[in-house]
């Protein structure tokens, strides 16, 4: 009689010999992607939700407080570093799956024991370390105000998860010590880097520092660890190959490179992947200039017909034909950059080979089709389905949903135990081993639920956000501007722009602004009479004008109505201009002299007919001069207004009438903008209040598409998504 695990690995034989003829029979139809319903895809949301509570379940009764569980003895063990790890990792994902209530119990327990889970005589992975504890906690600290947890009054710029994760980080400050600047790969916790420790890391345990560190240096203040960061991506940069390639492993004391070999996979991978975030996140073109050399290096020497091999970084060639499970990231970071198409070709070879097998093995051998031999385990990755989410936002192709179907149902079929998910240890016959990764909860769970959840709040395009008061001023969060670091722990962008040393300047250079704003100078107009702040102050405080006072502002907008129609190339003193013929002109014209004499006026200022028009009826010039109908008559304000062109002898050109535009736009601006600072107080006399900044911004924002011209306190050098939604407030409310 058969063993349970005999009748599951035959079970899994089975069923692996399956997916291989399926994707024999199926290898040249054509990709297309079966529409499903929304109901359909809820339900593989709502099973994602359940495969992850079934796995932290088992972690929390049967591994915690070890780093991993192992599924199938049902028990745990540490793996790299004894704090928990599994509980850290998973707890922003609780999050995404709105499972609040566990999430402020586990974060309390974290607080609660903070002070003993990082004080231990062990060492650590420098790199592990970062991406799954410093950046579980930092964006556990981000995500505890949607949770409903009681926050601090400086929030989101302290609190005590944030505190933890520098605590962490700054124990991992002593790798940084280095004659390059690129750190060690390990750390001991308590007493810094140990004595025999090798001076030979992977390039990414060099080049993955700065998501995690440059938002702990801007939250925090203390710019020493997003320096760090930069120093040794900069210092991977000047150590690249005569053509520009990189190898995998270098000697972080010499610069030297030990392992030659060059691609997109692994121990290279998240170094490519923070170059590109990392200029997203901190703006920083310097980082995407970087990445942009690489690409062209690595299009010209390892790519083939969108399959990614591995070349000798000093004379290129391809040297190792094969897929690595972990290339499944670069389709992502393709979409990312804007390159759609290149991205869905990339993960349909992806794709291809996880259909022959179920999952992607670790090694691949692209021109034989096969397996490698020793590198033919599954440990629960989620790069594929990363990708798949990333290329999903952007184009709705229901393909890519049918990726994350597939890898749901294999995992459910393969890999589930009683105590959890175990890796696939090799991939043609899925046997199992004992181990579940922490990434399975906080990477693999979440970026399915992510694919089949499309209304989740990180999906936020930035049509609504929330407001928040902090310390340091006004800030606005929730955008959906959120980064991914590598282990998939997602970073609010504009939360960590709130307490940045970027965010006090431009706040220090609004305040200044707010202190001494010349709107005429800043609007370019250096015309236009004092009335015209009088009238819009009048007309703010909705005091009844008498007769005499609407002509007095008539006489304003004639004034305004001249200025529009200066030619500004003409700059001769000698003729006098159309301004001047204006206010030389005898004021009792407009209040003694006929109705056919103030058309003539009018006319001669260089309004136009239009404008004349909605002048009469702003002001009710019929009513002024006694003539029913004057609003209607068009044929007077014509015939009176072409008499007067003859008179002037003028001919309008279609430059001039551009101009013209541009400052009846400008003027009308003008008036728009001050209206925000003229407010009514109790007593019913004008009152400078401070004005509506964001309505500010809304009306330059729009003098700002007429013009090339940008007046400077709107060249925000910000962060992306952030700062183009906030400043220009296109992210507020309606009125606004």
């Amino acid at each position: 009689m058969m063993k349970p695990t005999q009748k599951h690995n035959q079970a899994n034989r089975h069923f692996a010999m399956l997916m291989t003829f399926l994707v024999v029979t199926q290898a040249f139809l054509p990709v297309q992607g079966r529409i499903i319903s929304d109901k359909e895809r809820l339900s593989y949301r709502d099973r994602v939700a359940a495969m992850f509570h079934h796995a932290y379940d088992a972690y929390l009764k049967y591994a915690y407080p070890y780093d991993e569980l192992r599924p199938l003895t049902c028990d745990g063990h540490d793996t790299w570093g004894s704090y928990s790890l599994t509980l850290v990792d998973a707890l922003d994902t609780l999050i995404v799956m709105g499972n609040n209530t566990e999430f402020r119990r586990i974060a309390e327990l974290l607080i609660e024991k903070s002070q003993d889970f990082f004080d231990i005589d062990i060492n650590a992975s420098v790199f592990e370390t970062n991406i799954r504890v410093v950046g579980g906690l930092i964006s556990a600290h981000l995500l505890s105000k949607r949770s409903g947890m009681i926050l601090e009054a400086g929030w989101p710029c302290s609190g005590p998860l944030l505190r933890m994760a520098e605590t962490v980080a700054r124990k991992l400050l002593p790798a940084f010590d280095t004659p390059t600047g690129m750190p060690y790969g390990t750390v001991n916790l308590r007493h810094g880097v140990p004595r025999d420790e090798t001076t030979i890391t992977c390039t990414a345990g060099v080049g993955t520092f700065l998501i995690e560190f440059g938002t702990l240096s801007r939250l925090i203040g203390d710019p020493i660890f997003e320096k760090v960061a930069m120093r040794a991506l900069r210092a991977l940069w000047e150590q690249k190959s005569s053509i520009g390639m990189i190898g995998n492993h270098i000697d972080v004391a010499t610069g030297k490179w030990t392992a030659l070999d060059s691609g997109i996979g692994g121990g290279v991978d998240s170094y490519f992947e923070y170059l590109v975030k990392g200029s997203i996140m901190f703006n920083i073109p310097e980082l995407l200039e970087m990445f942009r050399e690489y690409e062209n290096v690595i299009v010209n020497q390892v790519k083939r017909d969108d399959w990614y091999m591995w070349a000798n970084m000093k004379k290129g060639g391809i040297t190792i034909p094969v897929f690595t499970s972990l290339d499944a990231y670069w389709p992502g970071i393709q979409c990312m950059l804007g390159d759609i198409e290149k991205g869905m070709k990339t993960i349909h070879n992806f794709h291809q080979v996880a259909k022959q097998y179920g999952f992607t093995p670790e090694f691949y051998n692209i021109p034989k089709a096969e397996v490698h031999q020793q590198r033919a385990g599954y440990p629960l990755r989620p790069e594929l389905v990363e990708s798949a989410v990333y290329l999903y936002q952007a184009t709705k192709d229901p393909y890519l949903l049918e990726i994350g179907i597939d890898l749901l149902e294999a995992i459910e079929h393969s890999s589930r135990t009683n105590c959890g998910y175990a890796t696939i240890k090799d991939v043609r016959d899925h046997r199992l081993e004992n181990r579940m990764e922490s990434f399975f909860l906080a990477e693999t769970t979440k970026y399915l639920y992510l694919l089949f959840d499309t209304d989740n709040f990180i999906h936020n395009t930035g049509g609504k956000g929330t407001i928040i008061q902090t310390p340091t001023g006004e800030c606005l969060i929730d955008t959906g501007a959120y980064i991914f670091n590598t282990e998939a722990h997602p970073i609010d962008m504009a939360a960590v722009h709130c307490c940045s040393a970027q965010k006090n300047e431009e706040d220090r250079i609004l305040q200044e602004f707010h202190d001494n704003i010349n709107l005429l100078e800043l609007l370019d107009i250096t015309e236009v009479n004092g009335n015209l702040i009088q009238g819009k102050k009048m007309k703010n405080n909705k005091k009844k004008l008498s007769d005499k006072d609407k002509k007095e502002n008539v006489k304003s907008d004639i004034n305004l109505g001249s200025q529009e129609s200066i030619d500004k190339e003409d700059t001769s003193q000698k003729e006098e201009t159309k301004a001047e013929k204006v206010e030389n002109t005898d004021n009792s014209v407009l209040n003694n002299k006929t109705f056919s004499e103030f058309l003539k006026t009018v006319a001669a200022s260089g309004m136009e007919p239009e404008e004349v028009e909605k002048l009469f009826e702003k002001y009710k010039i019929g009513e002024l001069f006694n003539v029913e109908n004057s609003t209607k008559d068009e044929s007077i304000i014509h015939e009176n207004i072409s008499d007067s062109g003859k008179v002037l002898d003028k001919p309008v050109s279609e430059e001039l009438k551009m101009q013209k535009t541009r400052r009846k736009q400008t003027i009308s601006l003008a008036q728009q903008i001050i209206n925000l600072f003229t407010k009514k107080s109790k007593d019913d006399t004008t009152n400078l209040d401070p004005p509506d900044i964001h309505k500010l911004y809304k009306k330059m924002r729009n003098y700002s598409l007429n013009y090339t011209y940008l007046p400077k306190f709107l060249h925000c050098p910000a962060l992306p998504y952030h700062m183009k939604l906030s400043v220009m407030g296109e992210m507020f409310a309606d009125e606004y």
